[in-house]
């Protein structure tokens, strides 16, 4: 049987030539043109994967994502974007995207996407313990999506929310370097003078809650000259070489 795929976007040639690619590489493609349709498309034929538009008018592509998980439908979606920055790409991730894909498109890279995220959806539990899923256990502790709730050896911990959603965005990119900028402004909106100070200050919080040595942390490090990085096994983080390079050229450009 041949995979089945839907298109959310409104730009006619863009899913012509879209389709036309993917269905030459074994792949059968439908079109949407408004996302605000996607769940009642779903209600009576489900593809296995939906390639979902970011830009659909009001914001209803990333409204679609969200009504989606929230009613617990995993469905491996990709997300394009005019811009696939890391803010829009963290906060469509964070919204439960499978992957990102930046405009204009390059085809070829599309097919390689898509093969990848339907790859790992294929390793994916089955529908009756998708539940699960929104458990993620680092060390000692579990962190529980729907329930909001953080968890160290069972016993609950308290977190206030955005504590919560600071950690949630962790846990979920294990191993990202976070400049301070996006974080902050994942979490307080747009820029103003207090964010930088308001993110430090959350995570140091968050720290004392999860940290056996808050002063010498070693789940939520710092980076110099970067950020931010959530290590779940604890150990050292030690910077890639094109990560050491990066930094000295800023480090170069801010004297």
């Amino acid at each position: 049987m041949a995979t089945r795929i839907l298109v959310v976007d409104r730009n006619v040639e863009l899913c012509k030539s879209l389709g036309d690619f993917l269905e030459r590489h074994d792949i059968e493609v439908s079109t949407l043109p408004n996302a605000g349709l996607l769940e009642r498309c779903l209600e009576h034929s489900t593809p296995d994967l939906v390639i979902l538009d970011h830009m659909q008018p009001g914001g209803e592509g990333l409204t679609a994502l969200g009504n989606l998980r929230a009613s617990g439908n995993e469905i491996p979606v990709i997300m394009l974007a005019e811009s696939a920055d890391d803010v829009d790409r963290i906060i469509g991730l964070e919204m439960g995207a499978d992957d990102y894909i930046g405009k204009p498109l390059n085809l070829r890279e599309v097919l390689a996407r898509v093969r990848a995220v339907l790859r790992r959806a294929g390793t994916a539990r089955p529908v009756s313990a998708l539940h699960e899923s929104w458990r993620v256990a680092f060390g000692p502790f579990a962190l529980d999506i729907r329930s909001r709730m953080v968890h160290h050896d069972e016993q609950p911990i308290m977190l206030s929310d955005r504590e919560f959603e600071l950690l949630r965005i962790f846990v979920n990119q294990p191993m990202r370097l976070f400049k301070r900028e996006q974080l902050a402004e994942l979490m307080f909106g747009p820029k103003d003078d207090r964010m930088a100070r308001g993110l430090d200050v959350l995570v140091w919080r968050l720290r004392q809650m999860i940290e056996v040595r808050p002063s010498t942390p070693k789940l939520i490090q710092t980076i110099r000259g970067h950020g931010y990085i959530f290590v779940p096994d604890g150990e050292q983080y030690v910077p890639r070489p094109r990560e050491v390079v990066a930094r000295v050229m800023d480090e170069q450009r801010a004297r």
